[in-house]
């Protein structure tokens, strides 16, 4: 059935801002950039039920294309769209800069530090993470607010799909991403904080600010930020195609081939799965995955 459903899913609404993802800025023209500052003037609400917070770190090449798509979402509810320029050294808050958003610089880099400086400037209800490198559908947005909207729900993930390139084929990304998916919403039940990912997140502001985004860590802020937030209520995993995000292979293409990846993530995941079906309230942290605040820059 999960098969079926992915051999016939229809995701081409991306395809017009690949012509500037991965692109250099000056590849770009002025008039596509005009026309997404233009768009995202008129999404801008001083009241917001939502905020849209977009972190980027040297993102220069996959920004704009980022920016694009947020620019023609289609939503009912007011939002603001700000920016986070996590202590970049390309041309990322110049492209800030160019579209017109309100963006702040967060100078200690890390997600939980650029995550941390969006949520604190946020003006909404509810707070929605969006990854510079990642490409969003048109009613994202309207999407993800309305799960939030939804009684004793404290945050909601959607899912995300990976971008077909000559490395990586439709086919192999079908069966790929409905493995990977099928083995979230089995993790979901149980771990809900587990299967939680910070480029498909929103949650309460409110909340969220309550509980703290850690700072300490080099990855797993928002599982952390997610396990906080159950206490509150429940986590809401939106499956619809509308609310599914495509992105590059960030951590992925670490392990080389697909197939490979594939097999890491297989073993990795039967080595867990007794842990399914039991519920956690405290992880350990490893100490690789620890930052040291305790050097300080001179």
């Amino acid at each position: 059935m999960i098969i079926v459903f992915y051999s016939k899913r229809n995701m081409t609404w991306y395809k017009t801002y690949l012509k500037t993802y991965n692109s250099s800025p000056e590849d770009i023209t002025d008039d596509i950039i005009a026309g997404i500052a233009d768009r995202l003037a008129k999404l801008q609400s001083k009241t917001p039920l939502a905020t849209v917070s977009v972190i980027a770190y040297n993102e220069e090449r996959n920004l704009i294309a980022c920016l694009w798509a947020l620019s023609e979402m289609v939503c009912k509810y007011p939002v603001e769209i700000i920016g986070v320029n996590n202590n970049s050294k390309d041309r990322t808050e110049e492209i800030f800069q160019k579209v017109g958003i309100p963006y702040f610089n967060e100078s200690r880099n890390s997600c939980g530090y650029a995550r941390q400086c969006g949520l604190q400037n946020a003006k909404g209800k509810y707070h929605i993470n969006i990854d510079a490198d990642t490409l969003y559908p048109p009613v994202y947005v309207e999407t993800m607010v309305e799960a939030l909207s939804k009684p004793g729900i404290v945050a909601a993930n959607s899912l995300w799909s990976y971008i077909p390139d000559v490395n990586h084929s439709k086919v192999s990304l079908i069966f790929y991403e409905a493995f990977r998916d099928l083995y979230l919403f089995f993790q979901s039940i149980k771990r809900p904080e587990m299967s939680v990912r910070g480029l498909v997140f929103a949650y309460d502001s409110a909340l969220a600010r309550k509980v703290g985004i850690r700072t300490d860590i080099k990855r797993g802020e928002d599982g952390s930020l997610a396990l906080g937030l159950k206490k509150y209520g429940k986590i809401a995993f939106v499956r619809t195609r509308k609310a599914r995000a495509v992105t590059g292979y960030g951590t992925l293409a670490a392990d080389g081939s697909l197939m490979n990846s594939f097999k890491v993530r297989l073993l990795k995941g039967l080595k867990s799965v007794p842990a399914l079906f039991a519920s956690k309230s405290h992880y350990q942290d490893e100490a690789s995955n620890l930052i040291d605040n305790s050097k300080k820059e001179k």
